[in-house]
């Protein structure tokens, strides 16, 4: 009896030892490997992307929408004839049989194949039934107008990130939120089940509604076009604001690109030129002195200019007028009308150079416009103590000073709005997900000039347009206030004389603007002026426009 007790304890105690050991076994020497093994069967944490908002025209049209296509990814160790899968994947996708190739052979459970690959495709694979193969659901963003409007809109890069115009200003708004979920899996790797908790879920972009007339835009397009290849230019750019609003309706620049295959382009053709280059304005800025020179009572639109019987000599220097003709004792109203260097050289020396600069800086000139794009570029204004006597006189009829065509547009537009200078905006309204409608309001900068100082310049710019160079391309019957602008490029410290950038800015009707444009064509080769070139593809636009906002003749 004693025996056996002693054997039945020694059994007892030996098989708590043996538990212990496997324990030890378990738990410290194969901890790693279960740990591993729990990783490969639960799975972890993934990230649900949102839908993109969409972009609509002030009509509603999806300028930018998103469309359903498919992630096709594989499960290397379920496929058993991987020679036959790299071939028919690679034929299917398009992409080369090392690639598949060296994706197949790593020792993993899920490996990504193509993005972004169409219903078609998805649907002529499911029909093959490959083992291993599998489908995600994802958006990719599409552009059902293709090039129109490029450089307003931006694009969407490979890393689901705005770029360039509204797509890149707004990219916050319109990326949403990413979601998370867990997602559980069998031991080989397979997802089970997914689920997220209503903190972690994915929520959509929003969307946003454009200023910007659809119809407007094909107009501006395809009449700038038209004009780059009539005056075999290097390229141009247009924009057309609501000066009451501030509202963009239209911003056109070629050379353009697609922004569904923007890879396909040069980068250089990414930015838009109308919010990113700076350029020496000319002729066009002189209605920004003028007017401050009246504001300021100056001079008067009769004032006679004691100083335009012939070029003037400043230093070294000496300014002529564009064809070189005179004109003794010319007024104010004449010297617009006949774009005279030297009579803007009598203002801005009227004006001097505190005043000119006050009232540049109340136009907007040397700071950014607000407008909500990305890439507008920081203007630049030298300070006071830096001017010399030349620089007065050049930057009187806009040389020497830099500005960006969405600077000048929206600095000429106050003459258009009774004096006030208006913010800018492409955007007019944000949908939330929730269904909300947010609009931008108009927003008011600065009042450069007084309502009655507006009057007198818009009816200098009218003559300047009835009687100007330019006279001959503007549509009959209609007031139009506007101003050619021809500026020679500065090249290696001096100006070269055989290549300009032509410009015209205006509004109309010149009573009751509902629209100011600025036109602008680079390096023309037919014509170095303005008024051959820029001035009659504004006065094509605004025909087509005054027609389609169905105003008469009043004339």
């Amino acid at each position: 009896m004693n025996w056996r007790y002693r054997f039945t304890l020694f059994l007892l105690i030996f098989s708590f030892f043996l538990v212990i050991a496997r324990l030890f076994y378990w738990q410290i020497v194969k901890a790693e490997e279960l740990f591993s093994l729990g990783q490969s069967q639960y799975g972890g944490l993934i990230k649900i992307l949102p839908q993109r908002g969409e972009i609509k025209t002030s009509d509603g049209f999806s300028i930018a929408a998103n469309k359903l296509t498919y992630l096709v990814f594989a499960n290397p160790k379920e496929i058993k004839d991987k020679v036959k899968t790299i071939s028919i994947l690679s034929s299917n996708l398009e992409i080369d049989t090392a690639t598949v190739s060296a994706a197949l052979s790593l020792d993993r459970f899920w490996v990504p194949i193509k993005s972004k690959v169409d219903q078609a495709t998805k649907d002529r694979l499911d029909a093959l039934n490959l083992r291993g193969v599998g489908f995600q659901q994802e958006s990719t963003r599409f552009y059902p107008e293709a090039s129109m409007a490029a450089h307003l809109i931006g694009f969407v890069g490979g890393d689901n990130k705005g770029y360039f115009g509204v797509e890149g200003y707004y990219d916050r708004q319109l990326k949403g939120k990413v979601g998370i979920a867990v997602q559980t899996k069998d031991v080989f790797g397979r997802p089970i089940l997914t689920r997220a908790n209503e903190k972690s879920k994915e929520v959509n972009g929003r969307n946003l509604i454009l200023n910007i007339d659809r119809a407007i835009q094909f107009i501006l397009e395809n009449r700038l076009k038209e004009g780059i290849e009539r005056y075999e230019a290097f390229g141009g750019m247009a924009a057309l604001m609501d000066p009451r609003t501030g509202r963009i309706l239209a911003m056109v620049s070629f050379p353009s690109f697609d922004p569904g295959s923007f890879q396909d382009y040069p980068r250089d053709y990414y930015k838009n030129p109308f919010v990113s280059n700076m350029f020496e304005p000319g002729s066009t800025f002189k209605p920004l002195i003028m007017a401050s020179a009246l504001d300021s009572k100056t001079v008067k639109p009769d004032t006679k200019c004691p100083i335009c019987a012939g070029p003037i000599t400043i230093g070294d220097y000496q300014i002529r007028t564009w064809n070189n003709k005179y004109n003794k004792d010319t007024n104010m109203i004449e010297v617009i009308k006949n774009s005279d260097n030297t009579g803007m050289v009598f203002v801005g020396k009227s004006l001097g150079l505190s005043k000119m600069l006050s009232y540049l800086k109340k136009f907007g000139i040397g700071e950014l416009t607000g407008i909500d794009l990305q890439g507008e570029v920081p203007p630049n204004l030298k300070s006071e103590e830096l001017w010399y006597p030349i620089d007065l006189a050049t930057a009187s009829f806009g040389q020497g000073i830099s500005v960006t065509p969405i600077e000048l547009l929206a600095a000429f537009s106050s003459i258009a709005n009774n004096g006030m200078r208006m913010e800018p905006h492409v955007v007019g309204k944000i949908e939330t997900t929730e269904g909300e409608t947010i609009a931008i309001k108009p927003k008011v900068l600065d009042k450069p000039i007084s309502q009655q100082t507006a009057k007198v310049m818009t009816e200098m710019l009218v003559y300047a347009v009835e009687k100007g160079e330019a006279k001959w391309a503007k549509p009959k019957g209609y007031r139009i206030a506007g101003k050619t602008g021809t500026a020679q490029i500065p090249v290696a410290g001096h100006y070269d004389p055989n290549k300009t950038i032509t410009s015209f800015i205006g509004f109309a009707p010149a009573n009751d603007p509902k629209f100011s444009m600025l036109v602008v064509v680079d390096r023309p080769t037919t014509s170095i002026y303005g008024s051959e070139t820029a001035a009659p593809i504004f006065f094509e636009i605004a025909k087509d426009l005054l027609t389609y906002y169905n105003i008469p003749p009043t004339e």
